[in-house]
């Protein structure tokens, strides 16, 4: 009688590439790539918290004060109304020659226009030139950031497995964030350390001259960075976008252009109101003092992090829409909150600010719907542009808009935030119903 042969072991069945956990290298990227973008945005972001000393410095010192804040503020919009063609070029080229060399580029202009407003001569010193100046630097961050944040955003998502492509965005938001969270943090440090008379007389410098310095150390932390997987691919198989990009996603993807600039309009909403302009707003709006409202508007930036990693997770597991609905609708209750109540309770500004910021988290949700709205070839342009031409038009007019609108209606922040909300409760459901009738026509083995 034979003893039957013992069955060789069966191997395990590799791990489908699409379905693979996040591996040590797409965590390294991730961080890096966070990094970097928390160190650029908060050399972008740096300028609105000093706002009012600016004001003072380059212009007219007879110009009454709300103009002189009004012609900042004007300067602050020019960095947005620039972003579209600085994005274009370097997404251009992006989609062309590699995604990781405008990666670096961009952060590398940063570093040397904020460095440039640290040693720029004041309207006493040089009158008309000196705003001039300052526009001229604002101009270049502007273009910087119009090739960083979409950029930064393709990057990540073409790094790691299509399930995590969520949790990358809103890792990548959650950096960016940051550096929201240090301009704050170093503005609430240079308000507490030093009088007003040495902020306007030199202390404002420091935090523009900290900044060139944390964008040349973010130049060399991308020396690191590889470039995508998907880049190298579509190189390898000669399916680079033909022609001009932008020329592409216009005639075969305005549904995706229009969709991302809604959502990108609710994201512009979100940060420039309730994270950029607020803390000013409680300031001249109802006489809190500088200190308190920096203070919570740091722990409004840090949860609002927190909240864009949370969002970007919930993305991979219930999809981007539903993310977008349900997030507005907590958005708008919590504005009104904050607005309503804020002022007249100071006692409750940091709890309600927290709160607000988690809520605003939602966006986190936005990279997500759009680099899933394009495809790989001309990803890095579609973003670029649907997103910078978006935060051109209404990140630049938003602060002076809400900022007119003030003079007649006290809870113009809360009255638009509301309506921005709506705009994303109508968005999110649009796209959760399309997704749903796409998966109910997908054939039984390929949906998801």
């Amino acid at each position: 009688m034979t003893v039957p042969a013992a069955s060789a072991p069966v191997a395990p069945s590799p791990i489908p590439p699409a379905k693979r956990p996040l591996s040590r290298g797409d965590i390294r990227t991730l961080t890096l790539s966070a990094l970097g973008g928390a160190l650029e945005f908060y050399d972008f972001i740096i300028f609105v918290y000093f706002v009012s000393v600016l004001g003072k410095l380059f212009f007219p010192p007879d110009m009454p004060q709300w103009l002189g804040q009004l012609q900042v503020l004007g300067v602050f919009a020019a960095g947005y109304l620039v972003r579209p063609l600085g994005g274009i070029v370097m997404a251009h080229f992006g989609d062309k020659g590699g995604r990781k060399k405008m990666f670096t580029l961009s952060i590398f202009l940063m570093a040397l226009s904020t460095i440039g407003i640290s040693v720029l001569p004041s309207y006493e010193s040089i009158g008309y030139a000196a705003p001039l100046l300052l526009l001229t630097m604002r101009l270049l961050q502007g273009a910087a950031i119009g090739g960083e944040v979409p950029g930064a955003w393709v990057f990540v998502s073409e790094h790691v497995p299509p399930r995590h492509v969520g949790l990358a965005c809103g890792i990548l938001t959650c950096g960016l964030t940051i550096g929201i969270l240090l301009g704050s943090l170093i503005a609430t440090a240079i308000n507490t350390v030093f009088t007003p008379a040495d902020i306007q007389s030199y202390a404002w410098r420091i935090p523009f001259l900290m900044g060139g310095v944390f964008g040349f150390l973010s130049v060399y932390l991308r020396r690191w960075l590889q470039e995508t997987p998907v880049f190298k691919e579509m190189k390898a198989r000669k399916e680079l976008a033909a022609g001009l990009p932008l020329k592409v996603v216009l005639h075969r993807h305005g549904p995706a252009v229009i969709l991302s600039m809604l959502v990108t309009w609710l994201l512009t909403a979100a940060i420039v109101v309730v994270i950029l302009l607020t803390p000013n707003f409680f300031q001249t709006q109802h006489g809190i003092p500088a200190t308190l409202t920096l203070q919570a508007n740091s722990v409004a930036t840090f949860f609002l992090a927190i909240g864009c990693i949370i969002a970007g997770a919930l993305c991979d597991r219930f999809g981007g829409g539903r993310v977008l609905a349900v997030g507005s609708v907590l958005l708008a209750a919590a504005c009104y909150t904050l607005y309503t109540l804020g002022g007249t309770r100071p006692d409750l500004l940091i709890v309600l600010y927290g709160i607000t910021g988690l809520v605003v988290g939602t966006v986190g949700a936005v990279p997500y719907i759009m680099v899933r709205a394009f495809p790989p070839a001309v990803a890095f342009t579609g973003v670029s542009f649907s997103y910078n031409l978006s935060y051109a038009i209404f990140g630049g007019l938003t602060p002076m808009v809400v900022g007119a609108a003030l003079r007649i209606d006290p809870l113009a922040y809360a009255h638009y935030m509301v309506a921005m909300s709506a705009l994303g409760v109508v968005v999110g459901t649009v796209l959760t119903i399309r997704s749903r009738r796409v998966s109910a026509e997908a054939p039984a083995g390929v949906r998801a």
